[in-house]
């Protein structure tokens, strides 16, 4: 590994229990297959630049999902959500109660690909420069030099997002959107892939500053982790006993390769009658009766690159409206509000969501 990747071995220890409606398809995957490593496997890296096939898309993943199984016991569809994520260019917030294993999964993908990591661990005394850097003067040339920050890195883990004051959880912003940092003036590009995991407690909010919608609205996709099946607690115990497997991962590929990988996902058919059925749902929410504010056209851009990863990861060159289906609560329950009547009714964001699917007709076969 590249970078300064920290605490290895550190973070909480509990396999992955989906709670957030056991998500992104589980049936006919091909690529990110849910069975565990039977050992360590080679890297598989393509040459800088060079284009990647859909065949190759799929076991590349297939090789990130069996690695990251061995680690994360019980729960491969909270994995392929990760790796869809990652290969549709957009950034993950990882929600749920401490010891779950927030913290685990981010770094877990972060480990399986051999490119530059930083772990940031988000407190209310971190500043802005911390996150993105800072020009310093050096005596030697009598000039301002630039000092990256932590944001300057392939895969950045954020600890305890909501830790940190409004001032540098707006440092994000524009590293998120753009992929670039701007500091005096001076605009830096960041690396190719580039990919925030973010983690927040939404039970114990004291000390803490609740992301705006603005910073919410640059997570593709938002996760509930869940507690873990009795059977897959008993299996972690087994393999986080001891040694935790976190400490033996090797990378399965590189940064360059996930690079071609996601040119290749950008190039899946999305016909338009798909692209018309995305924007119906994106409407749904802002006239729905049930949510005070909707989907903005981010998040419809976000559902779009979204599906076409997941048919990707499913083996397939064209996007279909269970691709759509299968990600919209990930892509949109964070980023829309419910009415005062909808908390009352104690009705989710996710149940809305569900509820708009039943109504909003999906394209027909041919169109």
């Amino acid at each position: 590994m590249q970078g300064g990747y920290e605490d290895q071995g550190g973070g909480p220890h509990g396999s992955m229990g989906g709670s957030a409606g056991n998500q992104l398809g589980t049936g006919g995957r091909q690529g990110a297959g849910s069975s565990p490593a039977t050992g360590p496997e080679s890297l598989l890296s393509f040459p800088a630049g060079s284009p990647a096939s859909l065949s190759q898309v799929t076991e590349v993943a297939g090789r990130l999902a069996r690695a990251m199984n061995s680690v994360i016991e019980g729960k491969p569809d909270v994995v392929h959500t990760a790796i869809t994520v990652l290969l549709a260019e957009g950034h993950l917030l990882l929600e749920d109660v401490p010891g779950v294993g927030k913290t685990m999964l981010a770094k877990t993908l972060a480990k399986t690909i051999d490119c530059s990591v930083r772990r940031v661990q988000f407190t209310p005394d971190l500043l802005p420069s911390d996150i993105t850097g800072v020009s310093v003067f050096n005596q030697d040339v009598r000039d301002f030099e630039f000092r990256p920050g932590a944001i300057f890195a392939n895969v950045v883990v954020g600890d305890e997002i909501n830790r940190a004051s409004p001032k540098t959880q707006s440092a994000l912003l524009e590293s998120m959107e753009e992929g670039q940092v701007t500091v005096d003036g001076q605009t830096y590009d960041l690396p190719k892939p580039f990919i925030v995991m973010a983690t927040q407690n939404p039970i114990e909010m004291e000390g803490t500053y609740p992301l705006p919608e603005a910073q919410r609205d640059r997570f593709m996709a938002r996760i509930s982790m869940g507690y873990p099946s009795s059977r897959a607690e008993v299996a972690m115990l087994d393999s986080h006993g001891q040694v935790s497997p976190l400490e033996t991962l090797t990378p399965v590929t590189d940064a360059a390769t996930i690079t071609a990988m996601v040119r290749a996902v950008r190039s899946v058919f999305t016909s338009d009658a798909i692209k018309q059925y995305v924007v119906d749902l994106s409407s749904a929410t802002r006239s729905s009766s049930a949510l005070r504010l909707g989907a903005s056209p981010r998040a419809t851009l976000h559902m779009l690159r979204a599906a076409r990863a997941h048919a990707a990861l499913e083996g397939r060159d064209h996007v279909l409206p269970d691709d759509v289906q299968a990600i919209v609560v990930h892509v949109l329950a964070h980023r829309v509000i419910p009415t005062g009547e909808t908390q009352l009714a104690r009705r989710s964001t996710a149940e809305v969501l569900q509820d708009l699917m039943r109504r909003v007709p999906v394209p027909a076969a041919g169109r």
